[in-house]
């Protein structure tokens, strides 16, 4: 029970930024948190929280320790909740956000099923690509990918999302396989104009040393087409008319299928994740639990990425 304790504080005080709101939450005395973190500092040998007398923040074993602390308390929750539930039915409204690209082929066609399984709850689905303020607007949870910013929701990851270069059969065998990101700058590229998250260009992992040291650099090649959209970049790249980079989540039904083939995979920047996110709350909803589990037995499962896109 301690250390479960320990675990709940370090995710609260990492989420709401202090000792202090995080023992209000509770109820509790700031150092009765304070000890929980020492305690957990002390068993793990390690620093996760750099504290000063004005801010607190994360160091990097806390990073990567919060998410992870963050999904097994979720596991948890999603456990007790299968056994505590007994006869329980979900029921009431469930609001859910995700992004428009990503929720038309991966979120929306779940949604119906989910429905099914559980009919004393209803659905309101929106997508967006603007990133909404779930509690200051009344949603339940989001499906967000990407690198997450810092804030107080919650995030479980769903599953890992790479990001590839891409091209018809047809084309490379007219113009040829780039066998190097430096490259591309010969090729017809295929260029988002407005996608934040590409403002940097194309990542990719370059060998900086035989004894396997890369680093990461980011390329911006053009071409005669671009678009604001990456849904008409998909169906330019899938008729012919250059080398897009795309997200797994997008290609990898067509990769499957033999009308895409993915170039330059061994320089493919490390992945980032695919994630649902919710206010931090003590008793999240039977309804919203439920749709987590939905959208985890679903993304945990390899075929899904392979045909979802095509069903």
């Amino acid at each position: 029970m301690d250390k479960l304790k320990q675990l709940e504080s370090f995710v609260a005080v990492a989420t709401r930024g202090s000792l202090t709101a995080a023992a209000k939450a509770e109820g509790v005395a700031p150092a009765i948190i304070g000890r929980r973190l020492d305690a957990l500092e002390e068993r793990l040998g390690v620093r996760l929280l750099l504290r000063t007398t004005r801010r607190m923040s994360l160091t990097h074993e806390g990073s990567a320790f919060l998410e992870d602390c963050q999904r097994l308390l979720a596991d948890m929750a999603n456990a007790e909740a299968s056994v505590s539930a007994g006869g329980v039915k979900a029921s009431g409204h469930l609001r859910i956000t995700a992004p428009g690209g990503f929720g038309r082929r991966h979120v929306a066609p779940l949604v119906p099923p989910f429905r099914d399984a559980h009919p004393e709850v209803t659905i309101s689905l929106n997508l967006s690509d603007r990133v909404i303020d779930l509690a200051g607007e009344g949603f339940d949870c989001a499906v967000r990918v990407g690198d997450l910013p810092d804030s107080s929701l919650v995030s479980v990851r769903l599953a890992d999302n790479r990001r590839l270069c891409v091209a018809t059969p047809e084309f490379l065998r007219r113009h040829g396989t780039p066998q190097h990101p430096n490259e591309l700058s010969k090729f017809a590229c295929l260029a988002l104009t407005s996608d934040a998250s590409q403002t940097r260009g194309w990542a990719f992992r370059i060998p900086t040393s035989a004894e396997g040291g890369s680093e990461v650099v980011h390329l911006k090649p053009g071409g005669p087409l671009d678009c604001t959209d990456g849904q008409v970049l998909h169906d330019w790249c899938i008729a012919g008319r250059g080398i897009a980079w795309r997200s797994t989540w997008e290609v990898e039904a067509e990769i499957t299928a033999g009308r895409l083939v993915a170039v330059l995979e061994d320089f493919a920047a490390p992945p980032n994740g695919i994630y649902v996110v919710f206010p931090q709350r003590k008793h999240l909803p039977l309804r919203v639990r439920l749709w987590i589990e939905h959208l985890r037995q679903h993304y945990g499962r390899p075929e899904f990425w392979r045909g979802a896109a095509s069903a």
